[in-house]
């Protein structure tokens, strides 16, 4: 132990080094962390829409003509979070999808702050979708 000291002052590089690395796992742990109350699994998802939950799609028109959940009604993210949850009943749940779960996360935070509790992302969004092998709907749907 004596030697502690002795190796922190000669590998000052090193220590930098582990500090950085120990200080983004915990960033990253805090950060998924953070995210497991708005976001769920395919499987859940899926139970969701059996259950009568409403699915908006955030991604761009164009993506979501070429395909997307059934039913799924398409509105911006920026739609979203400016005063979309009005379109939608407080009891009933919400899923927002994109390509990868980022933006839908967003909005899905939005939605929860605005009182919609049943408002939830799809992890991973339609990339994790297409990998558990759901169907996807081509052409237009609800707008």
């Amino acid at each position: 132990m004596n030697h502690l000291p002795e190796f922190l002052a000669n590998h000052p590089l090193l220590v930098a080094a582990t500090v950085l690395a120990a200080l983004a796992v915990v960033a990253f742990e805090l950060r998924l962390r953070l995210r497991a109350g708005t976001e769920i699994s395919v499987t859940e998802a899926v139970r969701m829409i059996n259950n009568g939950a409403i699915v908006v799609d955030v991604r761009e028109r164009a993506a979501y003509d070429a395909g997307h959940i059934a039913d799924a009604m398409h509105m911006t993210a920026a739609e979203l979070r400016a005063g979309g949850e009005d379109r939608f009943k407080k009891k009933r749940g919400v899923l927002v999808v994109c390509d990868s779960g980022t933006a839908s996360h967003g909005c899905a935070e939005a939605l929860q702050k605005a009182g919609l509790e049943g408002a939830f992302s799809l992890r991973g969004g339609l990339a994790a979708w297409q990998r558990e092998n759901q169907p996807l709907v081509t052409g237009k749907g609800r707008a």
